[in-house]
């Protein structure tokens, strides 16, 4: 067993090294690399006999990734668009699911509605991470963006909830009275769990002061919020994402300010990590998901993989331009027909739904077409919509607003105001000498001028653009220079550089 998972450790760890370098060289997306990857992993001796029990697939993956979800949601974006959230997550997710099971049960006659309803399940959630990363680099309005990612948390745990009951209907007989009973129990019980869990950890936060400490209480929490809830026969899920929201609303959950920087890099690393060996897993199976496919009709096997297609796409389409404005909800009628063809357009699958797909139990019938049919989708929707979805933005004329960066540059702006104010008032009660006050005064008056350029409408000159660059170069040449004639030592530079990496991460990422 140990050889079998140093095997299957080695091979994810090449696949993901491999397609990084990969992404950006080769024209196709990374998941599909990946998938590609695994499926050349799985035929190297040591590993073509090596799987990845789906118990643990979603008891390993499912909690980090939807807690990530929660935790980043915006809550008072959220709160104001609740209802076309709602509206979203819960009547798409369920007609999403309950139309792919009838399209499959009526493609496969053999195949049984419990394990079409897990198929519905699996391909029903979105995953907003490729869509929104896409619209916020081409500027979408704002309130686009909160929506899809506020649908997505949700629908993740309105389909989750449903695969739950898929396979408790494989396994006996369910009525459905049985179903619903079962439904109220999971579903409040699992948002109670959740909100006693988000209780304690709020509790234990103050507690916790040393980094280290902290990013660690901030990894085991989702799973504390997951495993148990679904040992009591709740909702993991909805637990997890109530701990995941409530911590999020009360500011950056458990993580103080002096290692907020080191857990976001942390959980942005280990989400990357959990999403991508998904998709290698899954190219891990897909031999076996052939060989038990042997004999079928391909061409059959085609046509429905057309039609499970057709519906998960052509389905949103028309409930986010035709149904959802039947209902006349009052917050949907300020959302025009171009923003409601993007949100259509926007419902790309991905790591979420292969998930739950890899954990179809192993002794389910027809699981190998399942698995196919889930991968297929989500193949599908990343190449034909991902990769299309900038475009239509911009087609739409979509983009980026002016208030939108108005309305960043007048919050930069009041931030560093107060903090100038902050440090006349230190300054004049001598509580910080001159000198250190004129050093961060300058600072802050570097910052503030910036922004107030944009303010002013002055955007910044190329050539400025690149004389940091070469700034940032030269300081970086210069500490290189230093360490190797021992004028400084190892951690000086490091603590250094670290600040210059800092600096350059901000700008990046829009910061002054």
């Amino acid at each position: 067993m140990g050889g079998e998972l140093f095997f299957l450790g080695l091979a994810v760890a090449v696949a993901l090294v491999v397609g990084r370098v990969m992404a950006g060289r080769v024209p196709v997306p990374e998941p599909i690399l990946l998938v590609a990857l695994g499926l050349l992993m799985s035929l190297l001796p040591g590993v073509e006999n090596v799987r990845v029990d789906p118990e643990i697939v979603l008891n390993l993956f499912l909690p980090p990734l939807v807690y990530h979800a929660a935790f980043l949601t915006a809550p008072r974006e959220t709160r104001a668009d609740a209802g076309p959230i709602a509206i979203m997550a819960f009547t798409l997710t369920c007609a999403t699911a309950l139309g792919v099971a009838f399209a499959v049960g009526w493609a496969v006659p053999d195949l049984t509605w419990a394990a079409a309803l897990a198929l519905g399940a699996a391909v029903a959630p979105t995953d907003p991470v490729a869509a929104t990363t896409v619209m916020k680099r081409v500027g979408a309005p704002r309130r686009l963006v909160t929506i899809l990612e506020g649908e997505s948390l949700v629908n993740d745990g309105v389909a989750l909830t449903m695969f739950g009951l898929a396979l408790a209907a494989l396994a006996h007989e369910v009525t459905a009275a049985d179903t619903a009973v079962e439904l109220a129990k999971v579903v409040a019980g699992g948002i109670l769990y959740g909100m006693a869990v988000a209780w304690v950890i709020g509790r234990l936060r103050p507690l916790v002061r040393e980094p280290g400490a902290q990013i660690v209480l901030s990894l085991v929490t989702p799973f504390v919020a997951y495993i148990p809830a679904v040992q009591l026969g709740l909702s993991g899920v909805l637990a997890t994402i109530v701990v995941g929201f409530r911590l999020g609303i009360k500011g950056q959950g458990v993580l103080q300010p002096a290692s907020r920087l080191a857990g976001q890099v942390f959980w942005e690393v280990l989400v990357f990590l959990l999403e991508s060996t998904l998709f290698v897993l899954l190219g891990l199976e897909i031999t076996d998901v052939f060989a038990a496919m042997r004999g079928q009709s391909w061409p059959h096997v085609a046509g429905t993989v057309l039609l499970v297609i057709a519906v998960t796409v052509l389905l949103r389409m028309l409930w986010t331009i035709v149904v959802v404005p039947l209902l006349r909800f009052r917050r949907f009628e300020t959302i025009d027909v171009r923003q409601r063809v993007v949100m259509g357009w926007a419902g790309m699958r991905g790591a979420i739904t292969l998930a739950i797909a890899l954990s179809i139990p192993l002794g389910v019938e027809n699981r190998p077409l399942l698995l196919f049919l889930a991968t297929c989708v989500v193949l599908a929707t990343l190449v034909g919509q991902a990769t299309t979805l900038a475009p239509l933005l911009r087609r739409l004329g979509l983009g980026e607003s002016e208030a939108e960066v108005k309305e960043e540059a007048a919050g930069r702006a009041a931030m560093l105001e107060a903090a100038l104010a902050r440090i006349d008032e230190m300054a004049a009660d001598d509580r910080v000498d001159d000198r250190t006050a004129d050093v961060y005064r300058q600072l802050f008056e570097l910052r503030l001028d910036r922004v107030r350029s944009i303010l002013d409408e002055e955007d910044e000159r190329p050539e400025m653009g690149k004389l940091r660059k070469e700034l940032v170069k030269a300081q970086r040449d210069k500490l290189g220079q230093l360490y190797r004639k021992g004028r400084i030592g190892a951690r000086t530079q490091r603590k250094l550089l670290h600040e210059l990496d800092l600096e350059d991460r901000r700008r990046a990422s829009g910061g002054h």
